[in-house]
């Protein structure tokens, strides 16, 4: 009895597998290039618009109830942490892309989500902005379908609190990576 309870949960293991093999996400502003000033931060010695890129998504695996989206830079100089960019949860299951400007604090693109506090503090998209002289920085963009309608956290709390209920929850992402770097 019990192999068969195994191979069953195995089966459907590999189906959902399968399912999420699909998912994907795209950028027609940045994706498989680097960044122009547009999206880049302005402050901090940066002097971009700070627009947060146009995004699109395809094939999200069966049972999505919500997305998160989460932008990474592993390359900051935190010591190991990296930079959280952008941090938005509880996008509709029927939602399959954002305009560019999404990101500001108060677009009506994201009404029905929750932009939570990113590294620059507070909420909303903050563009790159590595330190001149660094070699590119890679911009993580992760799109993550989750298995509950809403995440129930504050809008204030930390980039890693979020990831952690983000990841507690997936059943799939999709991710591609941008780069972004300061010449001397």
């Amino acid at each position: 009895m019990r192999k068969i309870a195994l191979t069953a949960a195995f089966a459907f293991l590999a189906a959902s597998t399968a399912q999420a093999a699909g998912f994907s996400l795209h950028s027609p502003d940045i994706q498989g290039k680097f960044m122009s000033d547009k999206f880049i931060f302005n402050d901090f010695g940066c002097h971009g618009e700070n627009v947060s890129p146009a995004l699109s998504w395809t094939n999200p695996p069966a049972g999505a109830k919500s997305f998160a989206l989460m932008v990474h830079d592993p390359d900051a100089p935190t010591g190991g942490s990296g930079w959280w960019h952008w941090v938005v949860i509880n996008l509709p299951a029927d939602m399959r892309s954002l305009p560019q400007g999404a990101g500001a604090p108060a677009a009506p693109a994201l009404s029905a989500a929750v932009q939570t506090r990113t590294d620059f503090g507070k909420p909303g998209w903050g563009g790159p902005c590595p330190p001149v002289g660094d070699k590119p920085h890679r911009y993580v963009f992760t799109l993550y379908a989750l298995k509950v309608d809403k995440l129930d956290v504050p809008a204030d709390a930390p980039a890693a609190y979020v990831g952690f209920m983000v990841n507690a929850n997936a059943i799939g992402k999709a991710r591609f990576t941008a780069q972004y770097g300061r010449k001397k």
